[in-house]
């Protein structure tokens, strides 16, 4: 198997990098089962996927696969675990101790594969000292840029009410924090140093709402 390690990020967009995540779950969950090899077919076959989109994706990447046979699942795991940076620990803080902040602060996806929570913070007094589910104990946000230096933070996540969004946002960029995924229902002013990602769930179901009402709609047309 061939790999690029050198690639133009700028030429690789967010719906390729979001399905290689798809199928590096796949792979993980057919080596699980005992799987060796599979083929590009087999493997939108089983996973519901397009099999010319998985080798469209791949192809930036390098050459992966040996016809007839398929690809190694193991080594394609390790490849896409490379391709996604996932061999490395990433650091990520918190801000935030509310109902969501709790919640993601001990999801399991936060704290594996390659992702570590270092901190949760917040500004309310009475949450202070407390200790989360996850373990970590709530600190105050006052302390947010010595944390990130002392942690060497990488990633930052914003789970404050919409009005304190932008302020927690801006402090997180002069921290030194690299990227930050942001839950709070707000538009942000991004820095362009600093990869910015939103996560509004209620835009989300705000669209499943309109399809709703309009499959409604069309129903009794």
């Amino acid at each position: 198997m061939a790999f690029k390690r050198y690639i133009p990020v700028e030429s690789i967009s967010e719906l390729t990098i979001n399905r290689l995540s798809v199928y590096l779950r796949c792979l993980q969950q057919l080596e699980h089962e005992g799987g060796t090899t599979i083929s590009s077919q087999e493997l939108a076959d089983r996973f519901h996927l397009n099999s010319a989109q998985i080798r469209k994706d791949l192809a930036y990447f390098g050459e992966f696969g040996i016809r007839g046979v398929g690809y190694n699942v193991t080594q394609l795991r390790e490849h896409l675990v490379n391709i996604l940076g996932l061999h490395e620990e990433r650091r990520v803080l918190m801000v935030g101790a509310g109902n969501l902040g709790t919640a993601l602060s001990h999801y399991s996806g936060f704290n594996t594969g390659g992702f570590r929570i270092v901190a949760i913070l917040d500004s309310d007094p009475h949450k202070l000292g407390k200790r989360v589910p996850g373990g970590l104990t709530v600190e105050s946000v006052v302390n947010l840029t010595q944390i990130v230096k002392e942690r060497k933070v990488h990633l930052g996540v914003i789970t404050v009410p919409a009005s304190s969004a932008q302020r927690v946002y801006d402090d997180l960029v002069d921290a030194g924090v690299q990227a930050v995924l942001n839950f709070a229902p707000a538009q942000l002013k991004g820095h362009p140093e600093v990869k910015l990602k939103n996560v509004d769930l209620k835009i989300n179901l705000e669209l499943l709402s309109f399809f709703l009402t309009h499959a409604a709609r069309m129903a009794s047309v």
